[in-house]
């Protein structure tokens, strides 16, 4: 992967820093700094930094089934480290505005925490009754194969991610109660879309479709809330950023700067490693496999057929090689 290096989008302030990639032209990165650093509005650090979609613009709607009952969830008890963790989090939301405090609602759901890959907790609603309820939303999602193999032949990319994307959106009006959840403070719902409720990537892929209509397939490419800006030419890729900050600007969209990266020959883009001379297989991935120790049980072959799954295009006669994980899992179903 190449390498990169953090810049300061406003002088001075060393927390505000966003990644450039290493393999421009010192002309071209000097241009990249100065464009970055006028184009600061579009990025966000806080909640406080943007103000949302325009509802006009889209709003995510719950298309509940009239034949589901609501259903009201009891309210679970947890641990004093957990519960501190749930007035944490639920504090944070009410100060972003993300959420509402209510005091009736026929759906209830509880919140559950789970444990980061950091050893940290994470705090999330348990939507499962709620979901169940609402149809599937057949809008069509890009298939990220096609998206990854679009990407060949392109000199330079600068990989994007949207600011706590699915927040960006509101939830509508008339469907926020629905999305009530109970702790040991009080009931909420959900001013702005969660993570978690059903149908949720389907209404971003419908926001960044219009967005972008003009240029998905040309210099951009969008997965839901993962986004890469594309140019044949490394002299073309400011004009093609400043259509993308442009259209991001006029609806509103914020950046995370920590999560992006600008001017880079190759990097990560839905799981695959894309470059000028086409896709190649995720090291991460690679490695993940080599660490695994040998398959004893049903799980630990699920586990390893999944992991040569997501690498099946760069391994020759795959599906041969895998037949006996597939025999076994067979037999155990």
């Amino acid at each position: 992967m190449e390498e990169y290096r953090s810049i300061e989008l406003i002088a001075g302030q060393p927390d505000k820093t966003t990644r450039i990639g290493s393999g421009m032209s010192k002309s071209l990165e000097t241009l990249m700094i100065e464009f970055l650093r006028k184009s600061v509005d579009l990025f966000a650090w806080s909640p406080s930094d943007f103000k949302g979609i325009d509802p006009e613009v889209i709003v995510h709607r719950l298309n509940i089934d009239p034949l589901a009952r609501s259903i009201r969830q009891k309210k679970r008890s947890f641990g004093v480290e957990r519960n501190r963790v749930i007035e944490e989090e639920v504090n944070k939301l009410m100060e972003a505005g993300y959420v509402s405090e209510v005091q009736y609602t026929d759906w209830l759901a509880n919140v559950v925490v789970v444990p980061k890959a950091s050893g940290k907790w994470r705090m999330c609603t348990d939507f499962t009754d709620l979901n169940k309820a609402c149809p599937k939303d057949p809008y069509p999602l890009p298939r990220i194969d096609l998206l990854v193999d679009s990407t060949a032949g392109y000199e330079l990319f600068s990989m994007m991610d949207a600011y706590q994307g699915y927040h960006q959106i509101f939830m509508a009006e008339e469907d926020r109660i629905k999305t009530s959840f109970i702790t040991d403070k009080g009931i909420y719902w959900y001013n702005v879309m969660p993570f978690g409720l059903k149908n949720t990537g389907a209404t971003y892929q419908r926001l960044v479709n219009k967005m972008f209509r003009d240029q998905v397939g040309t210099t951009i490419e969008v997965y839901v809330d993962d986004m890469l800006v594309k140019s044949r030419k490394e002299e073309d890729h400011l004009g093609d950023l400043q259509q993308a900050f442009d259209v991001m600007r006029a609806y509103g969209m914020r950046l995370n700067p920590r999560k992006c990266t600008f001017g880079v020959r190759g990097g990560k883009f839905l799981g695959y490693m894309v470059s000028e001379r086409g896709i190649e297989a995720n090291p991460e991935k690679i490695e993940a496999i080599s660490k695994l120790q040998s398959a004893k049980t049903l799980k630990e072959v699920q586990k390893l057929t999944g992991k040569i799954a997501s690498l099946s295009r760069f391994i020759s006669r795959s599906a041969d090689r895998s037949l006996l994980f597939f025999k076994s899992l067979g037999k155990a179903i």
